[in-house]
């Protein structure tokens, strides 16, 4: 009898596949604006919507509430853009003054922290007879990517003046809002609203992150921009689960292969493994190259027949091994679950995380495009995307009016 659930038998494709949860990714939405004191939301979409698929996650973002969008480079919005979205996306992270022309063919918010790139895209916007909208960002204390206050305060004021740019929105990013111990966000934030109320004419302000939101909503100002918690994580232990978000994605596989070992038989490269008795080992094809870290290597498991199997051996590029001894009638094509729930078992990407020394992010982040997409609403597929698959048009079916061109992209990107 093969394993119960509803991915063992509806995708045909390779056997290793990401389910993308539409219906918990439009709850966590919901509930995230529900937190943010009337503020508007700001999805953030970078990375590929954190390995859950940029395009699909934005139209199903935008249909359940979400005001505008979030990437960090110009390609990423070029993206969307090019899949007929139509609402404000900032790039958040740096962008080169070369890059000016692009940005205003694409209808893109830039993120500016110098005068060389605000007097580039001045001099696109006076060619073409339009204002530009920027957002200036604030380095409080993260030291990574921004002015310090002053300098921001400065160059907020000399942008005010310049003709054909719009300064839109101010913005910082906290350093630790995901701890414990506030003090230092607390700081970061008096710095920020110190520019903030120099530069008091600047309409949006936004400094909520998903750490912040959950726990202290009452920083929203105008905006809010929550990125892990859309995908229905936390950011860590130290942040309040005041809201019930719902995991959006899980990793699922097949069982590709079935190997009966003798005792004293090795797996894998390097012979890290050694069956301690008579085995018998199941082949799943989902390896490092997929974004099954290699630090799982007999550390891990899976979820097979509502059991976890341990992953045994070195994880390789493309597959991984596990031990499947004590799972009572295992067969070919039973479903494997390396994230996600089966049965009453549960593996997150907060435990994998945890086993390889790391963050939740980084693990949903590196799952790999080759790993097919199945974007699910009410347990049922209603679009895919693989290498060789567009992503289907039915995700945004439930688009609001006005949020998806019908054709290209501005300027015919």
């Amino acid at each position: 009898m093969q394993s119960q659930g509803v991915s063992s038998h509806y995708w045909q494709g390779r056997p290793i596949w990401a389910e993308i949860d539409l219906d918990a990714l439009a709850n966590n939405v919901r509930l995230l604006k529900s937190q943010a004191n009337g503020a508007a939301l700001l999805a953030v979409v970078k990375a590929n919507a954190y390995g859950h698929g940029a395009v699909a996650v934005a139209r199903t973002a935008l249909a359940a509430g979400a005001d505008r969008l979030g990437v960090i480079c110009v390609d990423e919005g070029e993206q969307l853009r090019r899949a007929g979205v139509t609402v404000p996306i900032l790039v958040m992270g740096h962008t080169s003054s070369s890059a000016a022309q692009h940005l205003a063919d694409l209808s893109l918010t830039p993120t500016v922290v110098s005068s060389e790139m605000a007097l580039a895209l001045a001099r696109v916007a006076s060619e073409r007879g339009i204002e530009m909208p920027v957002h200036l960002k604030v380095d409080t204390g993260l030291n990574r990517y921004g002015l310090s206050p002053s300098e921001a305060a400065d160059l907020g004021r000399w942008l005010r003046d310049l003709a054909g740019i719009r300064v839109e929105g101010l913005f910082t990013h906290f350093a630790s809002a995901d701890e414990g111990d506030k003090s230092y966000m607390v700081e970061q934030h008096r710095l920020f609203l110190s520019v903030a109320e120099q530069l008091n004419w600047v309409p949006i302000r936004h400094v909520s992150n998903t750490a912040t939101l959950l726990g202290m909503p009452d920083m929203s100002l105008e905006m809010v921009r929550p990125g892990l918690g859309i995908y229905g994580c936390y950011p860590s232990n130290h942040v309040k689960r005041s809201l019930p978000l719902r995991p959006v994605l899980s990793l699922k596989g097949r069982v590709a292969r079935l190997t009966s070992l003798a005792s004293g038989e090795s797996v894998s490269y390097g012979h890290t493994w050694t069956a301690p008795r008579r085995s018998l080992i199941g082949l799943v094809t989902c390896g490092y190259a997929d974004g099954l870290p290699r630090a799982l290597s007999n550390r891990g498991s899976v979820l097979v027949r509502g059991q976890r199997a341990p992953i045994v051996g070195r994880v390789c590029m493309d597959m991984c091994m596990v031990d499947l001894s004590d799972i009572p009638d295992v067969a070919v094509d039973d479903e494997v679950v390396i994230i996600g729930r089966q049965g009453e078992e549960e593996i997150s990407a907060d435990e994998l995380a945890e086993l390889c020394g790391t963050i939740s992010y980084e693990i949903l982040c590196g799952i790999s495009a080759r790993v097919p997409r199945l974007y699910l609403r009410q347990g049922r597929i209603v679009s895919k995307q693989t290498l060789v698959l567009e992503l289907q048009d039915e995700v945004a079916a439930n688009v609001p009016e006005g949020v998806l061109a019908e054709g290209p992209s501005p300027g015919g990107a």
